[in-house]
């Protein structure tokens, strides 16, 4: 007898460092679209573990252009510093077992190092001990191959040990690392796909590697292609993308159905966006993605658009 697959749980997570920018836009669109057309949930969490680059309010400017541009999500809207004392909790537990050990090392140790998909490759320097007080967390590897099938991006692998080195779970201005604090809090929220930018698929190993030292499930992961700029840049709040526009929703959904290669009718762009949705669930595929790496932004105006809503 085969048991049924899990219900399908997705999920949208800003960080909240800007408004909702055309590249995240497409993100929330394939991730609300998965989720829709499985049947399943659409959870949104706010990522607001790193204060010194967030922007006050910001969380409400997202929030507000997600409900402009029709997006519904399933129960109230979580946020991770919520998660804090279960972060926390983890790392000790890390600690305590030695899957995890403190570090000193600054960046400026770390110069000479060898570079990595990542950056810097640690090489274990405070694997048996550190001589600061001033330390950062850092999450044991081995060298065993991380191997896993991306949904969209097809198999993937990576050694993490010789390919990235043991990294950061706890920062050292205290603050919880991304990498501990996505994975605590997509296997506590019951997530069973991620869908993010392909940026991310290098990070991916690690969060595999950290789930299997917590004993935590792993989810199917979706990495989709990320707008870029002319200079090859990622769109992104730190290469200046503006908000996406609060007076133009039905174009600029259409416009992001069409980045994503889904062929939207060209009259659609004057339909609501009760009726742009409908067209796009019922017309939805993934797959036209698969040889997509990239979208220039340039083909897109209100990827730049000066007037973000709010």
């Amino acid at each position: 007898m085969t048991s049924k697959p899990a219900p399908y749980v997705g999920r949208f997570a800003p960080s909240p460092s800007g408004p909702l920018h055309f590249g995240s836009l497409l993100a929330a669109v394939v991730s609300y679209a998965r989720a829709r057309a499985g049947n399943g949930q659409w959870l949104v969490r706010i990522e607001d573990i790193d204060p010194p680059r967030e922007q006050p309010g910001a969380d409400k400017v997202i929030l507000n252009a997600l409900e402009a541009y029709g997006f519904e999500w399933d129960g109230p809207v979580s946020y991770q510093s919520q998660f804090a004392e279960r972060h926390a909790a983890l790392v000790q537990s890390l600690l305590e077992s030695g899957a995890a050990y403190p570090c000193s090392c600054s960046r400026r140790d770390l110069a000479d190092a060898r570079r990595g998909p990542l950056g810097a490759i640690y090489p274990g320097t405070c694997r048996e001990g550190c001589r600061s007080d001033e330390v950062a967390i850092r999450l044991r590897t081995d060298d065993e191959p991380i191997e896993f099938m991306d949904q969209l991006q097809g198999p993937q692998s990576q050694r993490l040990e010789s390919e990235t080195g043991d990294f950061i779970i706890k920062r050292r201005d205290g603050l919880i690392a991304y990498h501990l604090a996505v994975v605590a809090d997509d296997f506590d929220q019951g997530i069973t796909e991620v869908v993010r930018g392909i940026d991310l698929l290098d990070s991916t190993p690690r969060h595999i590697h950290l789930q299997r030292v917590l004993g935590f499930t792993t989810p199917d992961y979706l990495h989709i292609p990320v707008v870029e700029n002319a200079e090859g840049q990622k769109l992104s709040k730190l290469t200046g993308a503006r908000g996406i526009p609060g007076d133009e929703t039905s174009a600029t959904l259409v416009s992001a159905l069409d980045a994503l290669k889904q062929h939207p009718p060209a009259d659609l762009a004057r339909a609501s966006i009760d009726e742009i949705w409908a067209w796009a669930l019922a017309n939805w595929r993934t797959d036209v993605l698969r040889d997509v790496k990239s979208i220039p932004a340039d083909q897109y105006p209100m990827a730049e658009h000066e007037n973000g809503l709010s």
